[in-house]
């Protein structure tokens, strides 16, 4: 009898509070692409680090060839030929492309032999990289090619992937399923983590779900629609994102003329931007990682100043007002990036609330810090957006990706802003949050909030977003009304964002 590559068999683990895995039973086959599915805190991450030697299971077995399988770092999953491409990178800038991955070998070869084997496996699969380029200049796409070429050249039985496609173009989505088509072929099994349904019925075989920690199920992507795994994920009735007719009112925000250089090397330059939005008006900004997204997020958000008249709220100059002051005003901003810049790792929910709200909350006065209303108001964003934690005393890098996603975006839209700026509003989000994040946004809208989403997800600024302008090397595209726009128009301005005249909506 042929054994399953990896055989998991009661998998518990338990933390302070809750339970992340809870008797987690599946297999996954030999040349398998096995999609792990479930929504945000259901115990994607607790297991896969299980499996990779990050994390040690409290109680259950796992067989690896048919074999006992209990690694107790990563070192020895590697080992045992299990491999892990995690959703954020772990890539030092300044160093090149072979550097980096030599940084993540046992015994690294001569680095000329290392620049060799790269280009070797990087061509016979599709992922062409040049070992000799410097990290900080890759694309988000070719990042990502890095870390997958680094699990490459171990010769990988079980490659892991954690939303591989969250920070690719549509084209590079093709040429990554090509890439794990063939190593299928070869005999190479896959497990899968995505919260993009579709591209789970385009490539997985099987797909187990989680909820709450438990195996609540397992379908065939190919035979079983989009909604049903969603709402297999959340265990009720999918809700779609309602969009009312709603009259823009007045414009809100004007930028004209703004060209701003680059904040660091590896940054981007922002070039003679043009951009409008009224009340009531969704703005959606598209445009492949690495174009300007978190420059732009910067000058509106007040992180990055400008000393003339560019940026404008209601037609006052504010190009020269701090995050704080254009907080009081009302233009709230939610960055791409979770730990670090939308929240204090290891400060709690509610210190968290207290950083961005105080001012708008109330929640400091005259130099004392109000910490009960903000603990009130840390709740409330909990409570409204969902957010799975045992409590807002809980420290933010305690939440999975996609609750404290949950709360960033909760803890701005609560606020009330006049203009809320939002940079990939649901990256890592299950389906249900991110429908209910977009719902979010539209009843924002709907009350005379102007809101401009700069998101990668094409898909998501179709569905919430009124207008659509692309961002290209800094360039801001002319907006179009979304009403009748294209897939291939839409990829021609994100192609091409600076041959193409630029006007006000």
């Amino acid at each position: 009898m042929t054994h399953p590559l990896l055989s998991l068999q009661g998998l518990t683990k338990a933390y302070p509070g809750v339970v992340a895995n809870d008797q987690v039973s599946f297999d996954i086959g030999a040349g398998e692409v096995h999609a792990l599915l479930g929504e945000n805190g259901a115990g994607k991450s607790t297991l896969v680090k299980m499996i990779y030697g990050l994390v040690k299971p409290d109680s259950g077995t796992m067989l690896l060839r048919g074999e006992p399988y209990t690694p107790s770092e990563p070192r020895q999953a590697r080992a045992d030929g299990i491999a892990m491409v995690f959703q954020h990178f772990s890539l030092f800038d300044a160093l090149n492309v072979a550097e980096n991955i030599a940084l993540g070998m046992e015994n690294p070869p001569a680095m000329r032999d290392l620049a060799s084997r790269i280009r070797e496996v990087s061509e016979t699969y599709g992922l062409p990289l040049d070992p000799y380029r410097t990290v900080g200049d890759l694309s988000a796409g070719e990042r990502q090619r890095v870390e997958i070429i680094r699990c490459l050249l171990q010769d990988p039985k079980l490659l892991i992937m954690d939303e591989p496609t969250s920070v690719l173009t549509p084209q590079e989505v093709d040429i990554l399923f090509q890439t794990l088509q063939k190593l299928r072929s070869e005999g190479t099994s896959i497990l899968y983590i995505s919260h993009k349904l579709e591209e789970i019925r385009t490539l997985c075989d099987h797909a187990t779900i989680l909820r709450l920690g438990k195996n609540v199920g397992e379908c065939v992507p190919a035979e079983t629609s989009a909604r049903d795994m969603a709402e297999m994920m959340v265990g009720t009735a999918l809700q779609t994102p309602e969009r009312s007719g709603r009259a823009f009112g007045d414009v809100a925000l004007d930028i004209t003329g703004l060209s701003v250089p680059a904040p660091s090397a590896f940054g981007t330059a922002l070039k003679n931007v043009h951009l409008t939005v009224r009340k009531g008006e969704i703005l959606g900004i598209g445009g492949v990682a690495g174009n300007g997204q978190d420059e732009l997020l910067g000058v509106l958000s007040g992180e990055t100043l400008t000393t003339d008249d560019a940026v404008k709220l209601e037609g006052a100059p504010v190009g020269h007002l701090g995050p704080v002051a254009r907080r009081r005003l009302g233009i709230l901003a939610a960055p791409e990036e979770r730990l670090g810049h939308a929240a204090a790792p290891d400060m709690s929910l509610t210190e968290n609330a207290m950083l961005t709200a105080a001012t708008r909350e109330g929640l400091a006065s005259r130099g004392f810090l109000k910490w009960g209303l903000a603990q009130e108001f840390a709740e409330k964003v909990i409570e409204r957006f969902d957010v799975r934690t045992p409590g807002p005393q809980n420290a933010a890098r305690s939440l999975s990706g996609g609750n404290l996603q949950k709360f960033v975006i909760g803890r701005e839209v609560l606020q009330s802003p006049e203009v809320l700026v939002v940079n990939q509003p649901t990256w890592g989000v299950d389906a249900a949050a991110a429908a209910a994040i977009r719902q979010s946004l539209l009843d924002l809208a709907a009350g005379g909030t102007a809101v401009i989403c700069i998101s990668q997800d094409l898909d998501e600024l179709m569905e919430i977003a009124d207008s659509f302008a692309a961002l290209n090397e800094g360039r801001l595209s002319a907006p179009r009304p979304t009403t009748g726009l294209s897939v291939d128009e839409i990829g021609l301005m994100m192609g091409g964002a600076h041959g193409m005249e630029v006007a006000h909506v």
